[in-house]
This record gives structure tokens, C-alpha cells and sequence, in this order.
């Protein structure tokens, strides 16, 4: 039910039965290594495109993801998922291999919680028993659509973030156990006038401290609420810019309290000549959310969390049009199931 201005409650209490994260080579050298499930040797998964490898990635985690669930793909009723290559062919040819209704959705690097958020309203109404939500993103695909092919071997500014490449994909059920997503709050496109592609993290933060504020105005809670919140990929510099955002707007969350996807995935300090400023990509919050913290939700660590996936709403046609860069953020809760 519509909760607020721009927020739902899932009063159902949608279950996530299953989940799975594939990975290439950097992220499983990151911290987070151990707790993704297929870790690939190469990124290019030997295929003979970098598109074709992140479609592989993709379809590896929606079959891992429902037999994690206990469940067979004739069982999924809907799949709701996005990308960031041009017309979300990543998802839309996976999903021709897998043959379920499909729901595709742009929302940049937001795209995972956005697409948790329909997979467990879907849920949550009674339209179905069961959904999927998924996303995905390789390094060398976004590179070479947004910014230059890895092979030119372009220098990038200390604020550029890395792509994280991939796959995040989870099942949502309507009984079950685990894991339990009890509300999102949509967010609103802000746009504070940044054109620099190589500095996402600064034009994502003021989208991320919207939604978050607007999070708590809806809910009528304070951030010790939760256990943990977490911003999808705004990296070093846009890390640093939310929390002083959050401060000058007397949002009273602690650094312990407060974390950053694209600064958990990788290891600042041993990939840092890699990976800049940080993570981004689709891949970034569906991987670190599904691959990590949901294992710490079901080891008891945590009991709720909130998960707010930023993404930048440009285009390359935008870019070179001289437009600057909207922004968005959605926040799903979820909440142990015990």
C-alpha cells in the first residue's frame, strides 16, 4: 500500500527464497571475493563479445538464483530487470533464453532495487506467487558505450568509478523462508547540474540523501532503525558528499550505520590504481546486497537493513549534447524473516 508521498508497504511481507551473484576476476579479488557464487577466471567468460559475456552472466545467476529458491523456472511468473547497454539487450536477450514474462526497466545503476521493489509489489498485491528481479553490468561494455573502449587505454581522473562487472538476480515468493522485503520508497530525478561522466558519485549523491530523506519522512522512522544503510555505488567521493549532505540536513546516521557499495566491493588501498574512486554499475548493489549482505541477514548480524541503489540517468547522446546528469535512488528495506 502507498505509504507517504513516494513509498509502499509491503504489509504481505514478501519472502526472498533465493538468490545469486556472478562475478568477474577484480571483484573476486576484492573483500567481498568468498561470498559470490561463481567467480569467473576471465571477464570475457569465453565469449566472443563483452555484451555476449554479460548476458552469460546474467542468465548463469537466474538459473542459480531459482534453483537456490528451491523452485524450476516454470514456476517464475514474472521477471522484472534492466542493464545499462542501450535498449537493456543484456536482460532482454537473457530472458529470451530463459522464456518468462519479462518486465524490462531502466534505471541505471539503480536498477537492482528498482527492480526489487516491482518484483515484491507484484508479489505482495497477489498478482503472483512467485518473481525475479535482476540486473547486471560488465566493465568493458559500459566503458565502451559511455566513456572509451578499454583498449584505448584512456586516462581517467582520480573521481571516475569502476564498473563492477556483474550479475545480481533474486526470487521473491509469497511464503517461504528468508529474508524479508517489507517496503521501498521511489525515488525523484534530481539534477544539480554536473555534466563530468567522470564523476558519477558527486552527481548521484543529492539523489541518494533525497530519497533517504524522504525514506524516514514516510516510514516515520529514524535511521537507527536500521541495522545497516547502504547507497548503491556513489564511491569515494560521492560517499564523502551524501554524509556531509545528511549532516547539513541533521539526518543523524553514524559511519558504522552507514555504508557504500562502491567502496565494499573493492579494496581501496590494493586496487586502487584499478578502480579509481570506487564501484559502480548495476552490478554493484545487486552483487554486495545479494552476494553479502543477505548472508548476514541469515547469520543473524543483521536484522534490517536498507539498501538505496543510485543511478545516473545519461546517455552517451546526452553527454554529447552537453546535458547534464539526472539522477535517481530507490531504497528497499529488508528485514530478517525470523
Amino acid at each position: 500500500m502507498l505509504i507517504g508521498h513516494q513509498s509502499w508497504e509491503f504489509r504481505n511481507r514478501p519472502v526472498i527464497l533465493g538468490t545469486a551473484t556472478v562475478v568477474g576476476p577484480d571483484e573476486g579479488e576484492g573483500p567481498l571475493g568468498n561470498e559470490f557464487d561463481i567467480v569467473h577466471a576471465d571477464a570475457i567468460l569465453g565469449q566472443d563479445s563483452w555484451e555476449k559475456a554479460e548476458k552469460k552472466m546474467l542468465e548463469e545467476a537466474a538459473k542459480l538464483a531459482v534453483e537456490n529458491a528451491g523452485l524450476t523456472k516454470e514456476k517464475i511468473e514474472f521477471y522484472v530487470g534492466g542493464d545499462l547497454i542501450n535498449q537493456i539487450i543484456s536482460n532482454s536477450f537473457a530472458v529470451r533464453t530463459m522464456q518468462i514474462p519479462y518486465l524490462g526497466i531502466f534505471g541505471a545503476c539503480s536498477t537492482s532495487m528498482e527492480g526489487l521493489a516491482i518484483a515484491s509489489m507484484i508479489v505482495d498485491g497477489g498478482y503472483a506467487k512467485h518473481t525475479m528481479a535482476g540486473t547486471c553490468s560488465h566493465n568493458s561494455t559500459a566503458e565502451k558505450q559511455f566513456r572509451y573502449p578499454t583498449e584505448y587505454g584512456s586516462q581517467k581522473p582520480p573521481t571516475a568509478q569502476y564498473t563492477v562487472t556483474g550479475a545480481g538476480v533474486a526470487v521473491i515468493g509469497k511464503h517461504g523462508r528468508g529474508p524479508v522485503v517489507t517496503g521501498a520508497t521511489i525515488g525523484r530525478v534530481i539534477d544539480m547540474g554536473i555534466k563530468d561522466p567522470f564523476n558519477m558519485g558527486a552527481a548521484m549523491a543529492p539523489a541518494a540523501v533525497d530519497t533517504l530523506q524522504s525514506h524516514f519522512r514516510d516510514f516515520d522512522r529514524q535511521p537507527e532503525y536500521y541495522d545497516l544503510i547502504v547507497t548503491g555505488d556513489l564511491a569515494e567521493v560521492g560517499y564523502g558528499i551524501a554524509r556531509e549532505l545528511l549532516k547539513k540536513h541533521r539526518v543523524p546516521i553514524e559511519q558504522t550505520t552507514y555504508k557504500d557499495c562502491g567502496l565494499m566491493i573493492y579494496d581501496l588501498e590494493k586496487q586502487k590504481s584499478l578502480v579509481q574512486a570506487g564501484g559502480s554499475g548495476c552490478g554493484c548493489s545487486a552483487t554486495v546486497t545479494y552476494g553479502h549482505l543477505l548472508k548476514r541477514l541469515a547469520k543473524g548480524e543483521l536484522k534490517r537493513i536498507l539498501v538505496v541503489a543510485t543511478g545516473a540517468l545519461l546517455s552517451p547522446l546526452s553527454f554529447q549534447q552537453g546535458e547534464s546528469i539526472p539522477c535517481i535512488a530507490h531504497a528497499v528495506a529488508i528485514e530478517s524473516g525470523e
